[in-house]
């Protein structure tokens, strides 16, 4: 088992990369924030990310998120949901997530505000775009996103707060800034719509292979994990 040195040694050279690649292209570093994705880790590394100074926590698994999160919940930590979502799990998103950066339909919007309402929670979601269009990944088409940000406007415990998405993977990680850059384009769109209650303030892109490039096109919130807390097992 890794110790919190070996984290926090990996963490603050993460949070280094994301300052200098911000700084490069003029924008505050503090505009970026870090998710450090910790799907398949056991609690203890997670605990032991968090006091390493781990504030946003990125999973993936709705079962293995309410595991951890029964047993870390007293840390001062936010818990952002980042994987595909099943309509029929919505409840416990909303018991554990902050953020749910994966909503990809209205069905799930509007489930999402059904549960939300039951606990008197306003559910912040980012709408998934698969910029791609690869058949293997979830998120909306691009032609389908300002439609979808506006059906969730109407929606009273949903707030939608910007979009999300995986662009294919490239060895040269250049080669993702077209899908970074597109995704900043469908934002701009959808705020210039004005619609209620929607807000374009994230943008959920950016890995540990790309992120610097994701910066640069605009990203608000990088999704890092291998680089944080080492190969997945």
């Amino acid at each position: 088992m890794e110790s919190t040195t070996d984290i926090k040694q990996r963490l603050q050279k993460v949070r280094e990369h994301i300052e200098k690649a911000a700084r490069d292209c003029r924008r505050d570093p503090a505009t970026v924030q870090l998710v450090a994705v910790s799907k398949t880790m056991p609690a203890e590394r997670v605990k032991a990310a968090i006091e390493a100074g781990a504030t946003v926590l990125g999973e993936n698994y709705i079962q293995e998120a309410r595991e951890k999160f029964d047993q870390l919940a007293a840390l001062p930590a936010a818990w952002h949901f980042i994987g595909h979502l099943q309509t029929n799990k919505a409840k416990y998103a909303v018991r554990i997530f902050d953020l749910i950066h994966s909503v990809d339909s209205f069905k799930l919007a509007r489930e999402l505000d059904k549960q939300a309402a039951k606990v008197g929670k306003i559910q912040e979601i980012l709408v998934q775009v698969n910029v791609s269009a690869e058949a293997t990944k979830s998120g909306i088409a691009e032609q389908e996103a300002l439609a979808l940000a506006s059906d969730i406007a109407a929606l009273e415990h949903v707030a939608l707060k910007g979009l999300m998405t995986m662009p294919p993977f490239f060895d040269d990680p250049q080669r993702a800034r077209p899908y970074f850059r597109a995704l900043r384009q469908i934002s701009g769109r959808i705020q210039q719509a004005g619609l209620p209650t929607v807000s374009m303030d994230h943008l959920s892109m950016g890995m540990t292979g790309d992120f610097e490039a994701a910066i640069q096109e605009g990203a608000t919130l990088v999704r890092i994990g291998t680089a944080i807390f080492g190969p997945r097992r």
